[in-house]
């Protein structure tokens, strides 16, 4: 885990995010805050490339609660069985959306606290809702974050939690809206597992990180 890096570098790095990338989207496509809500349910443990191949059929049938409930299992099954744990997400799909309905007259909930209710919904897919929809500077920490975050020093953490809380707590507000966007970018394409491209790397000046590759 590398040192915290001062807030004039912090503030720095992502003065250079934002210059390269003023609006950073997340990856996954949806048509509204419903289908935004399955696909990052269903992007857990997989990619968003795979989700997108199967979602975009399924949602040019089903993009409500009421629709999604409608194909039942099996439907909605057939539409997502190329994605990791698709029986299990089936089901959760399903009883989120009997659940929008029942409570909440069909619509997403805007508040982290009644998203974390519904099943297959953790504060990761929350925060991603909050975010990409209602434009909430949440920051949801996956793998990337986490990897970048630790590496480089801009939000080290033991944990998703710690990591999370390190953004909210170093990252200056006017970047706090894109700031996971930008951090799961960098993990995505620059700051890899395995081969990090540190050439290409924007902020390398600025990253603790003592294995740089040339």
């Amino acid at each position: 885990m590398a040192q915290q890096l001062p807030y004039a570098e912090i503030t720095e790095v992502f003065c250079r995010f934002h210059a390269a990338e003023p609006e950073p989207k997340g990856e996954l496509e949806h048509v509204n805050a419903f289908t935004l809500l399955v696909a990052v349910a269903l992007s857990a443990q997989a990619t968003d490339a795979g989700v997108n191949k199967a979602t975009r059929r399924l949602f040019a049938v089903a993009d409500t609660p009421e629709k999604m409930l409608a194909l039942g299992e099996e439907g909605l099954i057939e539409h997502i069985k190329t994605i990791g744990l698709f029986r299990n997400k089936a089901r959760n799909v399903l009883k989120l959306s009997r659940i929008l309905i029942d409570t909440y007259e069909g619509e997403v909930p805007s508040s982290r606290a009644a998203l974390m209710t519904l099943p297959g919904v953790g504060r990761k897919t929350a925060n991603v809702v909050l975010n990409m929809w209602w434009g909430h500077p949440a920051q949801a920490v996956d793998t990337h974050i986490f990897r970048v975050g630790n590496r480089t020093g801009i939000a080290p953490g033991r944990d998703e939690a710690a990591v999370e809380r390190a953004i909210e707590d170093n990252v200056p507000a006017e970047y706090q809206r894109h700031a996971h966007h930008w951090l799961i970018l960098h993990g995505r394409y620059i700051c890899t597992a395995r081969k990090p491209r540190c050439a290409d790397c924007l902020i390398r000046d600025l990253c603790r990180y003592e294995d740089k590759t040339a």
